[in-house]
């Protein structure tokens, strides 16, 4: 008999509007508020940081200081020329790739509303198939529709405004979600879920639990760098995504061997500490939850860095997603796999006791 399934309707219902709603990175107030709504039902206290890091905590009073963390923001780009006709030219807001904008269709934020724009692209027709240009940074650009430049600083549009593809949230073979910023608002989602079930299940933890949704992650974690300061936690767990490397062209022994459906990712490296590792493997274990097994060459990339070498150190882990095709617009997720990260932090939190010592030398 198939296991039921630990995500309501609800739960979907918020998850896809938190993946429809724009939060690119310096702007991801709009994403962190449908997030705070979601989880303070969940939460006893809550709170933000100057730059939008948010924030749930269970047991607020409490010495002992435990984080769930995920990151909201999502790669994006910003506006930076318009020309005499009209034509914006862009520079990357993280990791935006540049192959995948041609034909795309994007929403300018502007102070007066969104405005709609395309990633144009010469027509194959006018192109010399014996020594086409690939798609590059200098040569992208949005056509919002304009006559010149006059008509496009008309609508808002200036230096600096963020742009952001319009793809929304959708199912694939009632299998797989499929959106653009599951990299990393799945990670936002699947912290908030273990906040429900901690409330709905009435378990009892012996620390305080902060469920932080960082900000700023995609520029070089500096969201992450900030909250760490203020919460000064003792444990921290990381959940972020990580690469399926079973699609075509794509080398598994260079890039590891990790898949979808398959369960969570455990990473090996520096940053990881050891004790709670091993912790959150015997948790999967005992409950019978798959994993997977990845090695970070010096560093993980993600927020995990950010927790592990501040205020002295921290013992921090990570526990990934596996996902198809990063940083574009039909980023790809397996329902099984977001259950079983939700499990897997669930059941690791039940095993960390009130001042855990995860220090290797006592």
């Amino acid at each position: 008999m198939a296991k039921k399934s630990i995500i309501t309707d609800k739960s979907l219902e918020f998850f896809r509007n938190y993946i429809n709603n724009p939060s690119p990175t310096g702007f991801e107030a709009e994403g962190q508020k449908l997030w705070l709504e979601y989880i303070k039902p969940y939460v006893d206290d809550h709170f933000t940081d100057t730059y939008g890091t948010a924030v749930g905590v269970i047991n607020p009073d409490a010495e002992y200081k435990v984080v769930i963390e995920a990151h909201v923001d999502e790669i994006s780009w910003f506006v930076h020329y318009i020309s005499d006709k009209g034509f914006i030219y862009v520079v990357r807001n993280g990791g935006s790739d540049h192959q995948i904008a041609p034909s795309k269709r994007v929403n300018i934020h502007t102070k007066n509303g969104m405005v709609k724009a395309v990633f144009g692209w010469p027509a194959i027709h006018l192109r010399n198939l014996n020594k086409e240009e690939s798609p590059k940074i200098k040569n992208i650009f949005l056509d919002c529709g304009c006559k010149d430049k006059k008509a496009v600083e008309k609508l808002g549009i200036h230096v600096g405004c963020v742009v952001t593809y319009e793809d929304e949230f959708m199912i694939l073979n009632k299998k797989f979600y499929v959106g653009r910023a599951m990299d990393n608002r799945a990670g936002g989602f699947m912290i908030a879920e273990v906040a429900r079930l901690i409330k709905e299940r009435k378990t009892k933890l012996p620390f305080g639990l902060y469920i932080t949704n960082s900000v700023q992650e995609e520029v070089g974690l500096r969201g992450a760098e900030m909250i760490v300061d203020r919460i000064k936690p003792n444990v921290a767990i990381i959940t972020d995504v990580t690469h399926d490397t079973h699609t075509p062209m794509i080398s598994q022994q260079e890039k590891g061997d990790t898949e979808c459906g398959k369960g969570p990712v455990l990473t090996y490296g520096p940053a990881v500490h050891n004790n709670l590792l091993n912790l959150i493997i015997e948790a999967a274990e005992k409950n019978k939850i798959p994993f997977q097994r990845d090695a970070a060459s010096r560093v993980t990339g993600t927020d995990t860095d950010a927790f592990a070498y501040s205020t002295g150190g921290v013992p921090s882990a990570l526990i990934s997603l596996p996902l198809r095709y990063m940083h574009t617009t039909v980023e790809s997720i397996h329902k099984d796999d977001v259950e079983n990260v939700i499990r897997l932090i669930y059941e690791s939190l039940k095993k960390i006791k009130n001042n855990h010592d995860f220090s290797y030398i006592k």
